[in-house]
């Protein structure tokens, strides 16, 4: 998004599912010292032409859904796997596991929550967990996104994972992950932060 009065671009990951209507959904927080944020909240009017450029980068659905993917995520980088996992859904591609890992900080900040929730009853295979770090919440565990997956791919099953996020986050996956035996071209990452 062109931040006209600053003569910036802003990058922000689209969470709605590319299905012809123009309507784009993008999940942002409000930060008081964000520039971008700040322009869309404040100045932004109903009406008002925006100037969109994209997509940038390679992070995108993959092709083969063959083999489990882990799409570990914190805040708001939730928002491309919210239109991965919609567009597997509706499309009806063929996949094997699919774990999203969303960590964040309490039960308010589970953003789609009972859209993931109502998703994993209707898409086989689908696991949704959760991971808060301040918060004790039944169903979530207590914790970081590494609590989640560690335990599950710790034998180091076939896998592809998808990262977005915090920074730290993502290099403490990285690791993690060819701790664990992985190599770089099974971790995929859009960080942000």
């Amino acid at each position: 998004i062109s931040e006209k009065r600053n003569q910036r671009w802003r990058s922000y990951s689209i969470a709605s599912v590319p299905n012809g209507t123009n309507i784009i959904e993008l999940v942002i927080v409000q930060l008081p010292e964000g520039k971008g944020t700040n322009y869309l909240f404040n100045e932004v009017q109903m009406g008002m032409q925006v100037q969109l450029r994209g997509p940038l980068g390679g992070f995108v659905l993959p092709k083969d859904l063959s083999v489990p993917h882990y799409f570990i995520c914190t805040g708001t980088g939730v928002a491309p796997f919210r239109s991965m996992l919609q567009h597997i859904y509706q499309q009806q591609l063929p996949h094997s596991d699919l774990h999203l890992v969303f960590g964040c900080r309490t039960e308010n900040d589970m953003l789609y929550r009972a859209e993931f929730e109502a998703l994993q009853q209707q898409m086989p295979r689908f696991h949704y967990h959760v991971a808060l770090s301040r918060a004790a919440v039944a169903g979530c565990t207590q914790g970081y996104v590494h609590e989640v997956y560690e335990p599950i791919v710790a034998a180091k099953p076939e896998a592809q994972f998808y990262l977005c996020g915090w920074q730290k986050m993502i290099d403490d996956a990285v690791a993690r992950l060819i701790q664990i035996g992985y190599t770089k071209k099974e971790i995929h990452y859009e960080l942000y932060g």
